[in-house]
């Protein structure tokens, strides 16, 4: 056979392999892998000395459409020459010319190697369809769970925003515009955040969703936290773990990489965090739920914190030196392939929260991962499932302060029946519709049945001044009334209080009644978010019961028209 013949053959046969090899693998491997097989026909291009077609000639978007078209028209002389991936999505076929087209294109469906992974592709593409379509139920989801809730959701759109991101990301890979492996849609965002909203489902009166509390650490340097679900009217904190109870185990017992923070230390973060955010002046409540199970012993030493456990809890067995070598060499392997090509998409939420915080070194933990060092979670053996506490113990406080704008809403006449009117003033009957619409006075009353009722000088002067000026007879009486009921306190702002900085919502008047509540440990009542915010802005977060303005309206009945 001659020389020309023979160069013909391989190059016919090199470019045959590689259709097949780009057919079947090119659009699932790595960059890497990639570049190698680029090396590999660069260096039989060089020995052969024959023209192979580019890589990027026999797989790209072209290509593929006017594969489309081809397979579509049976009377085309190169349909024969395409065949079915077995997705049902894509047909590939070689970018080339003459003979050597023919050759490749009708060798790539006979190589017995890629038969073999049909069945491994069907099970992606399966569960490529299952996550698609958990995106889209969580969503539906999300809404209805706010549609329960008596007042707005905080998070809800960074939520559904994570949600919308994470099923774009998996069409995209649908429709082949990404290419991952198996291995990345099982340890997706999504598992965490299907976690976060079966959480939010479990609990009442549902606050806030991934809200970044502020706070400082135990070294005096400011740290931020994320807490999944804020529930039971700010009372309770939420975190929700979807990572398996191994990699868990192992990560406490310090065989995880580099980085990695234990959930141990993520509860000191959490209860430091909370002693710096109380609400109504006691500490919110902690729960970490497990969605994938928990170790016994983790479970222990978190309850031993204060923290409540949710989720399955399971057995850990003592391992010989040998088996844990093997273990630590498995869990390695899982964790990077979970890695790779994590440049365009990030997929461990765990390591996510562990980059934000910083690491609390203790020595009591030291010694405690030495005692569980030679144990491995027994995933069969199940000790316990506990759900979601249906009652958690709050310390109620049983102080209210009541600022100036409650004061006047409890008298007005808007709240007392006579909110069928439109006046002459567009606020005024922006407000009388509200009140048709959802009436303040039972709220107001229920809130402070019970409790002892406070207010400042600063607050029982000025209401005095507006209700003199405005108030109409009713008005006034009621106000007589209300006034007996209050015991008035001379101002005394709180230390913090005074430390804030004076501006158009920071005015001296709110400083004097939200630092007097903040002394007297006493839940503020008030109309006033613009303060309340703007002293969150500022780091100081008050007890608060907000609720919806109204004002003196007795003396504009008589030029008001009935609705």
């Amino acid at each position: 056979m001659g020389p020309q013949i023979l160069k013909k053959l391989y190059s016919c046969t090199i470019e045959s392999i590689l259709t097949g090899c780009i057919t079947a693998w090119y659009g699932n491997c790595l960059a890497s892998d990639r570049k190698a097989l680029q090396r590999v026909v660069r260096t039989a291009q060089y020995i052969t000395g024959a023209k192979l077609p580019a890589i990027q000639d026999l797989y790209t978007r072209r290509c593929q459409r006017k594969a489309l078209k081809i397979v579509t028209d049976s009377s085309h002389p190169s349909h024969r020459l395409f065949s079915l991936l077995p997705h049902g999505k894509r047909y590939r076929s070689a970018k080339s010319s003459g003979t050597r087209s023919k050759v490749a294109a009708t060798q790539h469906t006979n190589l017995p190697a890629f038969s073999n992974n049909a069945p491994k592709m069907a099970a992606t593409h399966s569960m490529l369809q299952e996550r698609i379509q958990v995106a889209q139920e969580l969503l539906k989801r999300v809404d209805l769970l706010c549609a329960r809730q008596a007042r707005d959701v905080e998070g809800r759109a960074k939520l559904c925003s994570k949600l919308r991101a994470e099923l774009k990301f998996l069409t995209k890979v649908e429709a082949g515009k990404v290419l991952i492996k198996e291995s990345h849609l099982q340890s997706t965002n999504l598992t965490h955040l299907k976690a976060i909203v079966e959480s939010a489902e479990s609990l009442e009166m549902v606050v806030s969703v991934l809200h970044v509390f502020a706070y400082e650490d135990a070294g005096g340097i400011k740290q931020t936290l994320v807490v999944d679900v804020v529930a039971n009217g700010g009372h309770t904190w939420v975190k929700a773990i979807g990572r398996k109870a191994e990699a868990l185990h192992n990560i406490w017992q310090g065989r995880g990489q580099y980085g990695d923070k234990s959930v141990v230390e993520q509860a000191e973060d959490f209860l430091q965090a909370s002693r710096q955010q109380p609400v109504q002046y006691s500490n919110p409540h902690i729960i970490f739920a497990f969605y994938n199970g928990v170790s016994s012993p983790m479970a222990d030493r978190l309850r031993e914190m204060g923290i409540s456990v949710r989720g399955d809890i399971v057995a850990v067995n003592l391992v010989m030196a040998d088996e844990e070598e093997e273990e630590g060499s498995e869990e390695g392997e899982e964790r990077g392939g979970a890695n790779e090509g994590g440049k365009e998409h990030c997929y461990e939420e765990e390591e996510r929260e562990g980059k934000a915080a910083e690491e609390d070194e203790d020595d009591e933990n030291f010694v405690e991962e030495e005692d569980v060092e030679h144990t491995r979670v027994d995933r069969d053996t199940v000790v316990a499932s506990l759900a979601f506490p249906t009652e958690v113990k709050v310390d109620v406080c049983r102080r209210a302060n009541l600022d100036i704008t409650t004061l006047i809403t409890y008298v007005s006449s808007l709240s007392h029946g006579h909110c069928r009117l439109a006046f002459k003033e567009q606020v005024l009957t922006e407000q009388a519709a509200q009140e048709r619409q959802e009436k303040v006075l039972p709220r107001l009353q229920e809130f402070m049945a019970g409790k002892e009722l406070y207010a400042c000088q600063s607050a029982v002067h000025d209401f005095r001044v507006i209700l003199d000026t405005l108030g109409g007879p009713g008005e006034k009486a009621r106000a007589d009334e209300l006034l007996r009921r209050l015991r008035v306190v001379p101002d005394q702002p709180s230390e913090r209080t005074q430390r804030l900085t004076s501006s158009s919502k920071v005015n001296p008047r709110s400083l004097m009644i939200f630092g007097t509540g903040d002394t007297l440990r006493a839940v503020t009542m008030t109309a006033n978010s613009g303060f309340v915010r703007a002293a969150a802005n500022q780091g100081v977060r008050y007890s608060v019961f907000i609720h919806q303005p109204r004002a003196l309206t007795e003396g504009k009945e008589w030029r008001a028209t009935p609705i």
